[in-house]
């Protein structure tokens, strides 16, 4: 693929100013095409919006965006859907994370936890109900671009899976002792690696450079998330504190300390600014992960 024209400074405020109402738009379209219609039992409508809407920082589909737009982003509405399901995989993890057989949390984005307002039953169908959607986004929006389609299933099935995907991440909970690399790179940055990964494909590019750069993004992002749940304010972050300790989950600020899991996260957004792929439209990703560190407190 030839590479992608660089943004002006002009064009770079619209993109990134658009990323937030894009994956909203996204994720609606997604939400009245494939999770409700006729049939779909009022309760399970209602908590279904409920985990969607409002939503959180939306990290990963803004980051499934951001590499399709840095790599051209020739097929807007495959992005779209890629970063709909992205999102939509995601929201299933925490539906389930938060149930009382896994963290027994009260609180998420700032609001009762589902299985809090809607029991446990229906939060779980949520949480199962998001997976199937997340894999129905990809093969609509692929219907009329059958090449991306079988990659964009494949990554995003492995990110779902159980050697190195959020499945696997949540079964380490359960074993006796879980080596926090592996952990933590299954339960986290699987999904930002798919979520870039996937960003390239639908906009036509090869993947693979971009797996090194989500993955350290992701990894990242979860020494930030130690950080938050053992120092963190909980009304801040919208969810309860002091699990990772309560619950003897693995965690770099248990490992090793809370000094060095700030290293650790300029390390890791050192390795993904190191590995970010050269594609012409790379100023896009600069100036998006400059916006991520200062949401995230990090610089």
């Amino acid at each position: 693929m030839a590479n992608v024209p660089s943004h002006s400074p002009r064009e770079l405020r619209s993109e990134l100013g658009n990323l937030a109402p894009r994956v909203e738009h996204a994720l609606d379209v997604a939400f009245r095409t494939c999770a409700v219609g006729p049939g779909c039992p009022p309760r399970l409508h209602d908590a279904q919006r409920y985990a969607l809407f409002p939503g959180g920082g939306r990290l990963r589909p803004q980051l499934c965006l951001v590499a399709a737009i840095a790599c051209g982003d020739g097929r807007p509405e495959v992005a779209d859907a890629a970063a709909a399901a992205i999102e939509l995989l995601h929201c299933a993890s925490l539906v389930h994370d938060d149930l009382p057989c896994f963290d027994d949390a009260d609180m998420r984005r700032g609001k009762p936890s589902v299985h809090k307002v809607f029991g446990e039953a229906l939060a779980l169908l949520v949480g199962d109900a998001f997976i199937v959607h997340s894999f129905d986004v990809i093969v609509r929006s692929g219907s009329t671009d059958p090449a991306r389609l079988r990659p964009l299933l494949q990554t995003l099935a492995a990110a779902a899976g159980t050697t190195r995907g959020i499945l696997a991440g949540q079964a380490w909970e359960s074993e006796p002792v879980a080596p926090l690399e592996e952990y933590q790179r299954a339960k986290t940055a699987s999904l930002f690696e798919a979520a870039a990964a996937m960003g390239a494909i639908a906009a036509g590019a090869p993947p693979q450079p971009w797996r090194g750069f989500g993955e350290a993004l992701g990894r990242a992002y979860q020494a930030v998330d130690d950080l938050n749940d053992a120092i963190g304010d909980a009304r801040r972050i919208g969810k309860p504190t002091g699990r990772d300790a309560a619950l003897g989950r693995p965690s770099i600020v248990r490992a090793f300390g809370v000094e060095a899991a700030r290293a650790r996260v300029e390390l890791l957004l050192g390795a993904a600014l190191a590995g970010m792929p050269r594609c012409g439209g790379e100023n896009v990703v600069l100036a998006w992960l400059e916006s991520l560190s200062k949401r995230l407190g990090i610089r």
